[in-house]
């Protein structure tokens, strides 16, 4: 099957749609036209930059290389979680615990996909493990953000309900359950969604591009399922480390509630 190339007047043509959509946002004064032409110029920027990266990846096949760029991967997930957070953590303890609950759901996940689900030799060829890495982390930090902002948002609100609780001789654990419940919930509810519309509402963009680039439609269709089974298995785990971990550092050996370790407006 014939590949089609695109050329800068395509991808021109394609940024119109762009443009119409920001003369609309001016037009009706919904105060959006500057953050759509930044956030249109910030993603061609940042694409084609990955697109030399991963040019000079593919040709050295480094695995060096490939934990630098997984690094600087996972470091960004992590900063974009903490500014998603209403009521972060106070210091940079949103970020180390985003990073860490990231790191070791995401990361695993995905040696395991290439060393034993794929079994792609050797382990770190790079058009496997970053785009797989990529989607498992890209998931994965969306899950981990909403997860942890409504946890620490939740417990703030019922501050009064959970401290009642403690007084009567619970342990944190037992005190926050329903905050904890309603935080994993709020992480997994985007990836539950996805998987049960996936193939009848959306194409995935990894299915829709493998076929354009011409493979069979039941090979693209495996690979799909395998990435929604990483994903949701990677995001579920992160989610349930991260709020976890950020629960247990709200509260001390004690067992007393420590919101001065939050963040945020009073």
């Amino acid at each position: 099957m014939q590949i089609v190339n695109l050329s800068t007047v395509d991808l021109s043509l394609a940024a119109t749609l762009i443009a119409a959509l920001g003369i609309i946002s001016l037009r009706l004064r919904l105060g959006q036209t500057r953050q759509i032409f930044t956030a249109a110029v910030r993603c061609t920027v940042q694409l084609l930059i990955m697109g030399l990266i991963l040019k000079i990846l593919f040709a050295a096949a480094s695995p060096g290389a490939i934990m630098i760029m997984a690094l600087v991967m996972l470091l960004s997930a992590g900063q974009a979680v903490t500014s998603r957070m209403h009521r972060p953590l106070e210091g940079r303890w949103s970020y180390f615990l985003g990073v860490a609950a990231m790191f070791l759901s995401s990361f695993t996940i995905t040696l395991f996909a290439l060393l034993i689900v794929i079994d792609v030799r050797p382990w770190y060829t790079p058009q496997y493990a970053i785009p797989l890495l990529g989607m498992l982390l890209g998931n994965t930090m969306t899950g981990v953000a909403l997860s942890m902002d409504t946890l620490t948002t939740s417990i703030f609100r019922d501050k009064a309900i959970v401290e009642g609780r403690l007084i009567l001789g619970e342990k944190w654990r037992d005190a926050i359950q329903e905050q904890v419940r309603g935080a994993i919930r709020t992480g997994l509810t985007p990836i539950i969604n996805s998987m049960a519309t996936t193939g009848l509402v959306s194409l995935p963009g990894m299915m829709t591009g493998q076929i354009l680039a011409g493979a069979a439609p039941m090979t693209a269709v495996s690979y799909q399922i395998l990435i929604m089974f990483l994903i949701a298995g990677g995001t579920g785990f992160g989610i349930i480390l991260a709020v976890y971990s950020t629960a247990g550092h709200l509260f001390d050996q004690r067992h007393r509630l420590r919101l001065d370790r939050l963040a945020g407006p009073d």
